[in-house]
């Protein structure tokens, strides 16, 4: 998979947790998010858009692709697995949720792949 600029994994993670959450999404809901400006928000979205990573409806509905859906969940499950891992070893959740934004985009899938498989085993030891 092409690797895309973290800004754009940050929103296409957003568009994920909000459609989780709300079940659609419009740019005012990501700008609302993220509390960035709503011209901001329409400038990534035409980007993603470009980048076939989502569709937005002529009702501004968006909606993430299966190309945008993948990024958006790989992301996520990055996401969530630092932040638990490091409120597990007693970071507040704050600064757990800041951490594992920023460790979430660097990481390669390598690694990533052999730090959840510990953090799997660490688990069904206790």
């Amino acid at each position: 998979m092409a690797r895309i600029q973290e800004s754009a994994e940050n929103y296409l993670e957003t568009i994920l947790i909000l459609q989780n959450r709300k079940g659609s999404v419009r740019s005012v809901d990501i700008a609302a998010e993220l509390d960035f400006s709503k011209p901001s928000v329409s400038v990534a979205m035409k980007n993603l858009r470009e980048q076939g990573c989502i569709v937005v409806g002529g009702d501004g509905l968006i909606t993430l692709t299966d190309k945008g859906r993948a990024i958006a969940e790989r992301i996520y499950e990055r996401h969530t697995l630092f932040t638990d891992w490091l409120i597990r070893l007693g970071v507040d959740p704050a600064t757990a949720a800041e951490d594992a934004c920023r460790i979430e985009h660097v990481l390669s899938q390598q690694s990533f792949e052999a730090i959840k498989n510990f953090a799997q085993e660490l688990l069904k030891a206790q």
